[in-house]
């Protein structure tokens, strides 16, 4: 198999982190992998293993000659067997089916909102679905979502899968900080959690919050903003945006939080596991499934629920690290490559 993960960024997003994990965990398993992204390169690009094939394609508009030209000699000259497109790339993927009929199309579903609407709402989508080959969602719910609604038989659920070289050891003297990995975006509530941590900010003074994420300049992420000023949070709480050393942000913190009112299966709370962060989410798509009994999971838009769960595991270092462990050994039992990746290469050959 010679396969290829289509994505439209690389962007720091969760998707596009999982397209290039995926990229690289199939080197040793596959006769090729490659990546291409469609319309922006981004800090992921410097994250794919040197022996996965990259091409940067400049796509312009939903209808690009150009691009899907450029896709198409590619994937010839290659001799490419699977692609394997994410999100939004599936209407490029589409395009290349059509006039490259031998394919095997597979779509990846990585969006758990979509499960709020109705398969009317996506009538592209819908029509495209038709030439998917297979389809992969994150969580169950989509799972169920595609089977009713778009039009391909073979629809699988599959973890996200997070990479082995990430695991690091848990350890008590972590610094006194909390980390959210999620870009500045209205379904990530980040709100809800600085309401959460500014009940805290006087009595846990030590400690210190990091919004790790793209910030788009808008109303929502001025919102954001603003609420940090209004409560003099300053000190305590750091906005870095979009950044490339993920991984060492993570090691450098001591609790992962997110607190979403949507999610599908987040790639963040498998690289809190990896980094070996104790854990709090909120009920929203896999994440209690992920978490299990191994963290804190929280109803979504609860502030008060989120400052309980924060508070138990900032107040006592021991259960803190306890946790860490214990949701370290869990994720990488669960969701680390090879124990996954087996079962993405036999969903290929099927």
């Amino acid at each position: 198999m010679r396969v290829l993960q289509l994505i439209d960024s690389l962007d720091a997003g969760g998707a596009e982190r999982m397209a290039v994990t995926l990229a690289n965990a199939l080197v040793p398993f596959v006769e090729a992998s490659y990546l291409i992204t469609t319309r922006k390169e981004g800090v992921l690009k410097a994250t794919l293993a040197p022996a996965v094939g990259y091409l940067f394609l400049n796509k312009k508009r939903s209808l690009d000659v150009s691009a899907l030209g450029l896709l198409k000699r590619f994937v010839r000259k290659e001799k490419i067997t699977h692609v394997h497109a994410h999100t939004t790339s599936y209407f490029l993927a589409t395009q290349l089916k059509i006039i490259r009929p031998e394919i095997t199309l597979i779509w990846h579903e990585h969006h758990g909102k979509r499960v709020d609407s109705s398969g009317s709402q996506h009538k592209v989508l819908r029509l495209c679905s038709r030439f998917f080959t297979a389809v992969i969602t994150v969580n169950e719910a989509l799972q169920q979502w595609c089977q009713q609604e778009l039009r391909c038989n073979q629809v699988h659920y599959l973890p996200n899968i997070v990479p082995d070289a990430s695991f690091v050891g848990a350890s008590q003297d972590r610094p006194l900080r909390i980390v959210c990995l999620a870009n500045l975006r209205e379904p990530k509530n980040h709100l809800n959690l600085l309401r959460a941590f500014q009940k805290l900010s006087v009595s846990f003074s030590e400690w210190t919050l990091v919004l790790v994420g793209a910030d788009y300049q808008d109303a929502y992420s001025e919102a954001v903003y603003s609420f940090v000023k209004k409560h003099a949070l300053e000190r305590q709480v750091d906005i870095l945006g979009k950044r490339s050393d993920v991984s060492a942000l993570l090691r450098g913190a001591a609790i992962g939080v997110l607190s979403s009112d949507s999610e599908g299966l987040p790639m963040a709370l498998l690289e809190y596991g990896a980094a070996g962060l104790a854990v709090v989410a909120t009920n929203v798509g896999q994440c209690s499934k992920v978490i299990s009994t191994f963290g804190r999971v929280v109803p979504k838009d609860a502030p008060d629920a989120m400052k309980t769960a924060l508070q138990e595991l900032m107040a006592d270092p021991e259960a803190r690290l306890q946790q860490a462990l214990a949701y370290q050994k869990h994720i990488k039992e669960q969701y680390a490559a090879t124990a996954l990746m087996p079962k993405l290469i036999e969903l290929y050959l099927s």
